[in-house]
C-alpha cells in the first residue's frame, strides 16, 4: 500500500456553531461560529491562548460535542459520529506513543486494532517509515528517539491510517527552533505529496504564515478573520489581526496630539485631519518604514537580529519600531522615518479605507 494512494479528502463546514461547557456560564468558548474549511487545503487556526483552537480541532475529531449548530463533512452532518468513524486523525502535542512498543509497532498499533492483515499493515508501515526517515528506527522505542523523531512516529501513525483530513494540535511546540524549523518542512512536503485536507492549530504565526494556504485567526472574542496568508498581512481586517499577523509586532499609532508628530513624520498626516476622516489608529510595520537623512526621530535602542536590526524610535511623545540592515546606526542618532505603507483603523478597530489626500 502506498501512502500517495489516499481516500478523498474532506470538505469540513461548520455552520452557526456553538461550543459551551456550561449553560451557566458568562460566555460561550464559540457562539454562532460559521466556517469552511477547503477540501485539500493546509488551514491553520491561529490565535493567543485561551481563545478556542484546540477546542475546535477537537471538536472536528469529535473528541468534543457541538452544544449547537453542525459541523459538515462534504455536506453531511457529523455531530452525533462517534471519532474512530469519522474518518479523521490527529497528532498531538505531547506525541501520545506507548512507551514500552517499538516505532514499527507504534506506528501500525491502529492498524492493528483496525483488524487489518499483517502483509498489509506492514506494507503500510514500511512506507510510512521510509517517507519520514524511520527505517533505521523501526525497532527502537520511543524513549530512545530525539523529540523530532518521535513526533514523525506519531504523524506515521496518522498516514497509515489514511484519514480524509489530518489534524494537528501544536504538534512542534515541545521541539527546540532548528527541530521547528526541519519538521515544518517536512509537514509542508507531506501535505504536498498526499493532498489531504489539513487542519493545524498553533499560537505561532510565523508557522501560520509558512505553512497555510488558509489561515483562521481567533481571539478570545471569537473568529476574527479567514484568507490566505498574503492577504491577512496585507489588508488585516481590523487592528487584533494587525498585531498579531506579521514578523514583528505592526506599530499601531493611535490617533491624538500624543502621536501627531510621529504620524507627520511617518506621511500619514496631521492626527487632527485623520481624526475628522475617522480614523482612530495608523498602522505601519516596521519593515515598511525606511530611516533616512532627517532629525524627526531619535533612536532610543537597537535590538540586533542578524541580517537585520529591530530599531526603537521616539517622535515627541510616540514610540514604534523599525527594521533596518543598517549597522553604523547607534541608539542617540537622528533620524528622518518615511513609510512606504499604511493601514488605517477606525474606533471599533475595523480597517477602514485610506483616506484621500
Amino acid at each position: 500500500m502506498s501512502i500517495g494512494s489516499q481516500t478523498s479528502s474532506l470538505a469540513i463546514e461548520l455552520r452557526g456553531v456553538h461550543k459551551r461547557y456550561d449553560e451557566r456560564a458568562e460566555r460561550a468558548v464559540f457562539s454562532a461560529l460559521d466556517l469552511v474549511i477547503p477540501r485539500g487545503s493546509f488551514t491553520v487556526l491561529v490565535g493567543p491562548s485561551g481563545c478556542g483552537k484546540s477546542t475546535l480541532l477537537r471538536m472536528i475529531a469529535g473528541l468534543e460535542a457541538v452544544s449547537a449548530g453542525e459541523l459538515l463533512f462534504d455536506g453531511v452532518r457529523v455531530n452525533d459520529k462517534p471519532p474512530v468513524a469519522r474518518g479523521v486523525a490527529m497528532v498531538f502535542q505531547n506525541y501520545a506513543l506507548y512507551g514500552h512498543m517499538s516505532v514499527y509497532d507504534n506506528i501500525g498499533f491502529g492498524l492493528r486494532i483496525a483488524g487489518v492483515p499483517k502483509a498489509e499493515r506492514h506494507a503500510a508501515i514500511v512506507d510510512a517509515a521510509r517517507q519520514l526517515d524511520l527505517e533505521a528506527l523501526l525497532q527502537r522505542k520511543p524513549s530512545m528517539l530525539s523529540g523530532g523523531q518521535r513526533q514523525r512516529v506519531a504523524i506515521g501513525r496518522a498516514i497509515v491510517r489514511r484519514p480524509r483530513a489530518f489534524l494537528f494540535d501544536e504538534p512542534l511546540s515541545n521541539l527546540d527552533a532548528s527541530l521547528r524549523g526541519s519538521l515544518r518542512a517536512e509537514i509542508a512536503q507531506l501535505h504536498q505529496r498526499l493532498r489531504t485536507t489539513t487542519v493545524y492549530v498553533t499560537h505561532d504565526q510565523v508557522e501560520a504564515m509558512t505553512l497555510a494556504d488558509q489561515i483562521v485567526v481567533l481571539s478570545p472574542q471569537g473568529l476574527e478573520q479567514v484568507g490566505t496568508p498574503d492577504a491577512l498581512y496585507d489588508t488585516p481586517g481590523n487592528v487584533f489581526v494587525a498585531g498579531f499577523i506579521g514578523g514583528q509586532r505592526m506599530n499601531l499609532l493611535p490617533v491624538d496630539a500624543m502621536h501627531d508628530a510621529a504620524l507627520r513624520a511617518l506621511g500619514a498626516g496631521q492626527a487632527a485631519q485623520l481624526a475628522l476622516q475617522g480614523v482612530a489608529h495608523v498602522g505601519v510595520r516596521p519593515e515598511d518604514i525606511d530611516l533616512v537623512a532627517g532629525d524627526a526621530a531619535r533612536i532610543e535602542r537597537i535590538e540586533r537580529l542578524g541580517a537585520d536590526s529591530l530599531v526603537h524610535l521616539q517622535a515627541g511623545g510616540a514610540r514604534f519600531t523599525a527594521l533596518s540592515a543598517d549597522r553604523q546606526l547607534a541608539p542617540g542618532d537622528l533620524v528622518g522615518v518615511a513609510a512606504r505603507r499604511q493601514h488605517h483603523f477606525d474606533g471599533t478597530g475595523r480597517r477602514t479605507p485610506r483616506p484621500a489626500p
